[in-house]
C-alpha cells in the first residue's frame, strides 16, 4: 500500500460496507447500513499573485480523511452516529520569495504558526450522534451541510466542517424539509472552530447563531422548486427561491436554473453603534449595512457528450452578497462557498451591483471511444464594478479542467485533474493558478 501512495500522489476512498447478519436478525441495522470512507489525498495549490508578490503561494501537501456512517438501531426511535476524522500533512509549504513558508496567505493549505510559517501538520475529529423517527432524522455535532443557504467548502486539502445541529425530514410524498442552528465552523485550512461572520466584518467580531430552514418540492420529476431561510444573528436575514427544470428535446436535453435571493440587515447590522462596532460587510456606500438582491438564470444545452451553458446574474442594493465565513480567524472570504454559480476557481463576482455574464462548456470523450476522460472551460465576464474611489470597473476569470478516470485494471478508478485559472479585475488583484489532483479509489467487496 506504501507503494502505491507513492506512486500516484492521490486521494485514496476505500469504501467498506459492514456485514453482519449476526448483530442483528432483521435486514437493516445501526452495524448492517454502516459505512467507511477512508480517503487520501494529495492536492498541488500555485497561486500566482500578479499585483503582490508576499502574498503568492505554492503549496503541494498529502490529507487523509476517516468519514464512518452508522445505520440505525431497530425500534420505532432509531439512533446512530456518525464521525469524521482528519489529517494532513505538508509536502511543501514554501512561497517563492526564497524565505521558505513564510508571508503566506492564511486559508490557502495549512494553518500558519504564530511566526507566520506553515505547521508541518493538521488535523480534527468530530462526531455526530444521530436520531431517527419514521422519516426524520435528526443530527448535533460535526457537520458538512450542502443546502442554497450554507455550503461546506471542499476546495483544498481538507473540508471545512461546521459544529451544530440538522433536521431532515421526508415524511411528506416529493417533499424535503430542512431545519436547524449552526454555531461555529472550521476552515479548511485549521483546527479550530471559529464563530461565524461574514465578509468585511472586523476580526474578531462574529456571531455563534446561524439559523436556517428550507424546503425541496419535486413537482414532476423534471422540477424542483425551492425556497430556504437563514439568519445570521447581528448580520443579515436571507430568502431564497430556485428552481430546476429539465426538458427532454427531440436531440439532447435543455436544464433550466433559476435562483433569486433577498438578503436584508439584522441586529447590529442594522444599527449605526452596531456598525462602529464592527458588524459590517462590504459594499458601496452602503456603511457597512447588508442591502442586496441577487438573481440569476442559466441554461445548459446537452447533446451526446457535448454540454453548452449560457446564463447572466446580477446584483442590486448598495452590499456585496451575504454568505456564511469564519469570522476571527480572518476578515477576508477564503475558504468558504456562497451558493452563485459565479463563485468560480478564484473569484466569486459578487460586488454590490455587479454584473455577469456566464458561459462554458463541456465535453465527454467517451462519445469518441474514450471513456473517463472528460474537459471542461468555464468564462465569466463582470460587468459594473465599484472601485473605492466609485468608479465602474469590469473583471473576468477563465477556467479550464482536464481530467482522466482509468476505467478498467489494477489502477481502476484512478483519477487525475488539472485545473488552471486567471482572474483579472480592475477592483481586485489579478490571479493565476494551477491546481493538480490525483485521486485513487478502491472498493472492497467485503470487510
Amino acid at each position: 500500500m506504501k507503494k502505491v501512495f507513492l506512486l500516484t500522489i492521490c486521494t485514496t476512498t476505500f469504501s467498506l460496507p459492514f456485514l453482519s447478519a449476526k448483530v442483528v436478525a432483521e435486514e437493516h441495522g445501526f452495524i448492517e447500513d454502516s459505512k467507511l470512507t477512508i480517503t487520501a489525498k494529495n492536492y498541488y495549490y500555485d497561486n500566482n499573485n500578479r499585483e503582490n508578490y508576499t502574498g503568492q503561494a505554492r503549496e503541494w501537501g498529502q490529507g487523509f480523511i476517516l468519514d464512518y456512517k452508522s445505520g440505525f438501531t431497530q425500534g420505532t426511535v432509531g439512533v446512530g452516529i456518525d464521525a469524521i476524522g482528519m489529517f494532513g500533512f505538508r509536502l511543501d509549504g514554501g512561497g517563492r520569495s526564497n524565505k521558505a513558508h513564510v508571508n503566506r496567505t492564511p486559508g490557502t493549505m495549512f494553518p500558519l504558526e504564530s511566526n507566520g510559517k506553515a505547521v508541518n501538520d493538521f488535523g480534527s475529529f468530530g462526531i455526530a450522534p444521530k436520531v431517527r423517527f419514521s422519516k426524520t432524522v435528526a443530527q448535533y455535532g460535526t457537520l458538512m451541510p450542502n443546502l442554497p443557504v450554507v455550503i461546506a467548502n471542499n476546495g483544498r486539502l481538507l473540508p471545512q466542517t461546521y459544529e451544530g445541529g440538522m433536521v431532515t425530514s421526508n415524511e411528506l410524498d416529493n417533499f424535503t424539509f430542512v431545519g436547524g442552528k449552526l454555531e461555529h465552523a472550521k476552515g479548511r485550512a485549521s483546527t479550530n472552530n471559529e464563530s461565524l461572520s461574514v465578509d468585511g466584518a472586523r476580526k474578531g467580531v462574529a456571531s455563534n447563531k446561524f439559523y436556517f430552514g428550507g424546503v425541496d418540492y419535486r413537482a414532476t420529476k423534471d422540477l424542483t422548486l425551492q425556497y430556504y431561510y437563514a439568519n445570521l444573528k447581528d448580520f443579515y436575514t436571507q430568502n431564497f427561491l430556485g428552481l430546476k427544470h429539465n426538458l427532454s428535446l427531440p436531440a439532447g436535453k435543455l436544464s433550466t436554473d433559476l435562483r433569486y435571493f433577498y438578503n436584508d440587515s439584522d441586529g447590529k447590522n442594522a444599527s449605526v453603534s452596531g456598525r462602529s462596532d464592527g458588524y459590517l460587510i462590504k459594499g458601496y456606500k452602503n456603511k457597512g449595512e447588508v442591502d442586496n438582491q441577487t438573481w440569476s438564470a442559466l441554461f445548459t444545452y446537452s447533446l451526446k457528450g457535448h454540454s453548452l451553458t449560457a446564463g447572466y446574474q446580477s446584483l442590486s442594493g448598495k452590499s456585496n452578497f451575504p454568505f456564511l465565513n469564519q469570522g476571527t480567524a480572518w476578515s477576508g472570504a477564503g475558504g468558504a462557498t456562497a451558493y452563485l454559480w459565479t463563485d468560480s476557481q478564484i473569484g466569486k463576482f459578487l460586488s454590490a451591483g455587479e454584473r455577469t455574464w456566464i458561459t462554458s462548456y463541456a465535453y465527454d470523450f467517451k462519445e469518441i471511444g474514450l471513456p473517463g476522460l472528460t474537459a471542461s472551460v468555464k468564462y465569466l465576464k463582470g460587468s459594473q464594478v465599484r472601485k473605492a474611489n466609485g468608479d465602474r470597473t469590469r473583471e473576468w476569470e477563465r477556467d479550464f479542467k482536464l481530467a482522466y478516470q482509468i476505467q478498467s485494471g489494477l489502477f481502476k478508478n484512478l483519477e487525475f485533474a488539472w485545473m488552471n485559472a486567471s482572474f483579472r479585475s480592475g477592483a481586485a488583484n489579478n490571479l493565476d493558478e494551477n491546481r493538480i489532483i490525483t485521486t485513487y479509489t478502491y472498493v472492497f467487496d467485503k470487510f
